[in-house]
């Protein structure tokens, strides 16, 4: 067998030459966060021109760094949502704390692999830690545990994966699932991954707070025994995507102890405001669920890509995920350590963790608890100054419910119009609101009425944000 005589050495950089790539990243970054608040909310000049730019062949040939950064800055980062920036008010917004970018370049330099316990101690020993922190936040028991995903659609096919373990036979094809019609797309989706037909979803309507009508859950969940389904699982809301909606979790748990059903609390974008004295009356029952979903690259300011599930009891988890290969070495010997690879779907991973550890530990948590309470007073003034502008200038402006957690949902409404040209009239509203690119709302659709949506999380929004708001909508009051 030929074996090069000269080793290959172009990817090994030494510290010397990471420390000269860091430093020419990061000045350009440093720009980037600087000028945040002077950047458009959003921007799609030239962005189809640029995106084709990019469909090029595999490089044979090297390419100087500063020209690469120049691409990248000045072109491809252009173009989009600016989510980070303080007015982007679409959404669920995070901001993404630059600490974790540090975390991240630790994590990805040092490569360490955390799927199995054995691999990395330390590390999985972190990610676990922080994962206490959030069943702490919560209130779970000693016996909670979880693990880092994507997001929450992810976590939410987990749990109903584990719920669908836990409570049902091994032909599962007549267990249905409830949920409300304010639910997010993805609890729909994990069901269909999880190996169920979508009719065995069922939806229950909402109340004018859009919360579900836990009567008719009731009578659904009764109605479907009759029929010879097996119900299974709730899926309730702690802050729904449409108008921060937190379901009455405490009722939702009584059924579900009932009924003999797991219950699953959708607390992405809801579960951090526990951190908080109103966001804990709000979300009061939250702790009864067998499992929950929460996303701190929303209310805890992570970048994308940090989602969670939390459960109540590790021993579900594990029964819904762990197996095991010849391949692989043995589990910790003590109970007081886990493989992440029994209780999740993942084997091969690299830890997600140190990216809220860090920061959390830099900070400690009340500058997060201290964002969350201002962002509550920020939809509270939004919601006001909507109020105020409608006196102001005499128009039906609705608010189409008072924010319970951050959002805030309002429409235009006038007389003489039907309802398709409601929506149109809404439809244009926003558009003129956003014209400018100072701001970025994003609509939904309440209960068939079109409703733009105002959504104040960012850890950079703070007063000043909703004034520039304000003021785009009144001029584009004045438009329409």
């Amino acid at each position: 067998m030929n074996i090069r005589n000269v080793p290959d050495t172009s990817l090994e950089l030494s510290g010397e030459q990471m420390q000269q790539l860091v430093d020419a990243t990061t000045k350009r970054i440093g720009e980037f966060l600087d000028t945040l608040s002077e950047q458009p909310a959003w921007n799609d000049d030239k962005a189809i021109e640029i995106a084709r730019s990019l469909n090029e062949p595999l490089p044979e040939t090297d390419t100087p760094l500063e020209p690469l950064l120049d691409r990248l800055f000045n072109e491809v980062l252009t173009v989009g949502v600016n989510a980070a920036g303080p007015n982007y008010l679409a959404y669920v917004p995070g901001g993404g704390v630059p600490h974790a970018a540090v975390a991240d370049l630790i994590a990805s330099s040092v490569n360490r692999y955390i799927g199995i316990w054995s691999g990395a101690p330390g590390l999985a020993q972190l990610e676990a830690s922080v994962l206490r922190w959030f069943a702490d936040i919560i209130g779970y028991p000693p016996e909670a545990a979880g693990f880092f995903t994507s997001g929450g659609s992810l976590s939410i096919w987990s749990a109903i994966v584990t719920a669908r373990c836990c409570k049902l036979p091994e032909n599962f094809l007549r267990g249905t699932l409830y949920t409300s019609d304010q639910t997010h797309h993805s609890v729909i989706k994990a069901a269909r991954f999880a190996g169920f037909p979508e009719a065995n979803v069922r939806i229950v309507p909402s109340d004018s707070s859009f919360r579900i009508q836990t009567d008719v859950l009731r009578e659904q969940i009764e109605h479907d025994r009759r029929d010879g389904w097996q119900p299974f699982a709730i899926v309730g809301h702690a802050g729904t995507t449409n108008t921060g909606a937190v379901d009455d979790l405490d009722e939702l748990a009584d059924i579900a102890q009932a009924e003999n059903l797991w219950l699953h609390h959708d607390a992405s974008y809801g579960g951090f405001f526990m951190l908080t004295e109103r966001g804990r009356a709000v979300l009061r029952g939250i702790e009864r669920a067998d499992s929950v979903t929460l996303d701190p690259h929303k209310s805890l300011f992570m970048p994308y890509g940090t989602g969670c599930l939390l459960v109540r009891n590790s021993e579900y988890l594990k029964q819904a995920h762990q197996l095991r290969g010849d391949y692989m070495t043995a589990t910790p010997t003590s109970s007081e350590f886990t493989d992440f690879c029994d209780i999740s779907p993942e084997l091969t991973r690299n830890c997600r963790g140190l990216r809220a550890w860090l920061p959390m530990k830099l900070h400690g948590i009340e500058p997060f608890r201290h964002n969350l309470d201002e962002k509550l007073d920020l939809a509270g003034y939004a919601a006001c100054g909507l109020r105020k502008l409608n006196d102001e200038l005499d128009d039906n402006l609705e608010i189409v419910v008072d924010p319970q957690l951050t959002v805030v949902a309002f429409r235009l409404v006038r007389s003489g119009l039907s309802h398709d040209e409601l929506n149109q009239l809404n439809s244009d509203f926003r558009e003129r609101i956003n014209s400018t690119r100072k701001v970025l709302l994003t609509p939904t659709l309440l209960h068939g009425s079109y409703a733009i949506r105002i959504c104040v999380l960012c850890f950079r929004t703070h007063c000043e944000t909703i004034d520039t708001c304000l003021q785009e909508i009144r001029r584009a009051m004045r438009e329409v």
